[in-house]
């Protein structure tokens, strides 16, 4: 009998799926992932797929959980006023919180020395350099010091620089081998970024004694792939999987190839873009394929940030007709089928902060009349000739950036600059591999206008970070925060400042909405959509949990099996 060539086709896209599942085991397990990694010191990280690998490698004290609930990693407990752990402290004149870590004993570093408090002085110590670049630098520095009793070098006391409700959040800090990194940062500290050029995570990251967690790295090669063996030291279960090896496949639309061929045998909740895991499920169900793919809705808040500093984006009412000339209820229904939700602000709606009330937040409902009467007001008259606006002689021409090689965002960027003309706004679109693009361009604020990537918090998070006047990144903070808009406003610095030390829950919730108002009046970020987190698990992998947050699925890695 012979095939024709569309059945031959389909005859080995399912031979090749079938003898992927077959090899499956848990000697070694294959995960794609599209967006590209950098150095992997925890303090130095930004990029989300640096983040998702090292969650296979590192611990912190605590970490939020796929529940959505706090619970201790490297602490036996978690601190709290109600249990003893934690109390008020009056530090030279001013009210602060004490709170006692343990740190469990048998937690150890990749090369068998223990996990101690000075690992986490030393973490606090090189954040709170001006030298060293650290995106979430004020997560470290709101820890005032780290105390500890030689004899008991596993009991550290953390003092915060105030009465923060949310300190047992801050223990989400990593700590640095001190048995190797003080050498680092005391030969290289000293100067601009010497010690993110020199620490041993950037030089070799094979070192035994860089990771606590269940695994370490055994290979990186840049651009390819990262290989993974389990930490024999790791203080829990040891891994099932002997080794896992995360594959960078930078272009979104390669991954479904790569996982029918048994090149990778998952795709990470950082591969297929949402169009992509949309088609894909549908392929799943009809062809009975042996593959899982799971949505769930998350903290990840996709968005365009508005340069500052930018002379035609100083003014507000070209920021406000920006958003007016946006239907993003039309955006998600045909790019997306409803199945993701237009965002409003930076909080999500499974956060209990979220707000929709129209008297609570400025809501920017299509409407191209208002943004043309906006435009005409601000001086950008439209020129019949060409169908742009101009003001003095200069088109109205806007730079639009996000990551070079994703599906969805360009597709976005296309659907968005579409919507722009109409209302007479040149949008330039200029992408970069992920690396540039976070690694220096939204990093040093080089951008010419517009941004477009998303943030990931969890619930209750404070903005401070990225709202915040002296989260501005610059020269001279050592591009430190994540405030890459530019934005200050001294209202929500005061704001920003307050919520940390609020106790009162109830309160603390009028001041994260007194926040959003200012932020929707404002407009420093263009709100698109806030996404759901996708992931292709095989169906024989157990204990494969998404989260929705900012801590990814590799948080339980040490868990996943894939026997049958």
């Amino acid at each position: 009998m012979k095939l024709s060539m569309t059945a031959f086709s389909l005859f080995l896209t399912l031979a090749f799926s079938a003898n992927s599942q077959a090899a499956l085991s848990n000697d070694e397990f294959k995960i794609g992932i599209s967006q590209e990694f950098e150095n992997f010191n925890p303090l130095i990280a930004t990029m989300s797929a640096t983040s998702y690998m090292y969650s296979l490698v590192g611990r912190a004290l605590v970490t939020l959980d796929a529940d959505g609930k706090w619970v201790p990693q490297l602490a036996k407990s978690i601190p709290s006023m109600e249990n003893g752990g934690a109390k008020f402290a009056t530090v030279n004149g001013k009210k602060t919180v004490v709170a006692t870590w343990e740190i469990i004993p048998a937690a150890k570093w990749s090369d068998g020395k223990p996990v101690v408090c000075e690992d986490f002085k030393l973490a606090r110590t090189i954040a709170d350099s001006p030298n060293v670049s650290v995106g979430d630098k004020e997560t470290y520095t709101q820890i005032e010091k780290v105390d500890w009793d030689p004899k008991s070098p596993q009991k550290c006391t953390f003092t915060y620089d105030k009465a923060r409700w949310d300190f047992y959040q801050l223990a989400r800090t990593y700590p640095l081998p001190s048995h190797l990194e003080t050498a680092v940062f005391a030969q290289y500290g000293a100067q601009k970024e010497g010690y993110e050029k020199n620490t041993l995570y950037a030089k070799t990251p094979t070192a035994d004694g860089l990771f606590n967690g269940p695994y370490k790295i055994a290979e990186v090669k840049l651009g390819s792939h990262v290989t993974f063996v389990p930490n024999q030291y790791f203080y829990g279960p040891q891994p099932k999987i002997k080794k896992i090896i995360v594959k960078l496949i930078p272009n979104t639309g390669t991954l479904e190839a790569n996982l029918r061929s048994g090149t990778i045998d998952t795709v990470s909740s950082l591969g297929f873009s949402f169009d992509q895991a949309l088609a894909f499920d549908k392929k799943v169900k009809s062809e009975s394929l042996p593959y899982k793919v799971e949505f769930k809705p998350s903290l990840t808040y996709e968005h365009i940030d508005l340069n500052m500093e930018n002379p035609t984006l100083k003014d507000i009412k070209v920021r406000k007709a920006l958003v007016y000339s946006l239907n993003r209820e039309d955006l998600v229904k045909a790019l997306f089928e409803g199945r993701q939700q237009v965002a409003l602000h930076h909080m999500a709606t499974i956060d209990p902060w979220y707000t929709a009330d129209p008297k609570v937040i400025t809501i920017y409902n299509y409407n191209k009349r208002e943004a043309s009467r906006l435009l005409d007001e601000a001086g950008w008259k439209m020129n019949d000739k060409d169908n742009y606006r101009y003001k003095d002689g200069k088109k109205l021409s806007l730079q639009f950036m996000t990551t070079a090689g994703n599906k969805t965002r360009e597709t976005v960027q296309t659907y968005l600059q579409g919507q722009w003309k109409a209302v007479g706004i040149e949008v330039v679109i200029k992408n970069e591999p992920a690396r540039v693009f976070f690694g220096e361009t939204t990093k040093k604020r080089k951008y010419g206008a517009m941004a477009m990537y998303a943030w990931v918090s969890s619930p209750e998070s404070n903005p401070k970070s990225t709202f915040h006047t002296a989260s501005i990144p610059s020269d001279k903070n050592g591009y430190s925060g994540q405030n890459q808009m530019g934005w200050s406003n001294k209202t929500v610095d005061k704001l920003v400042e307050s919520l940390e030390t609020e106790f009162d829950a109830k309160k603390r919730t009028e001041i994260a909405h007194q926040i959003a108002k200012i932020y929707t009046d404002d407009v420093p970020v263009i709100p698109l959509y806030y996404r759901s987190d996708i992931a292709v698990p095989p169906l024989a992998l157990k204990h494969f949990r998404l989260t929705g947050h900012q801590y990814a699925e590799t948080n339980e890695a040490e868990l996943w099996d894939l026997t049958k």
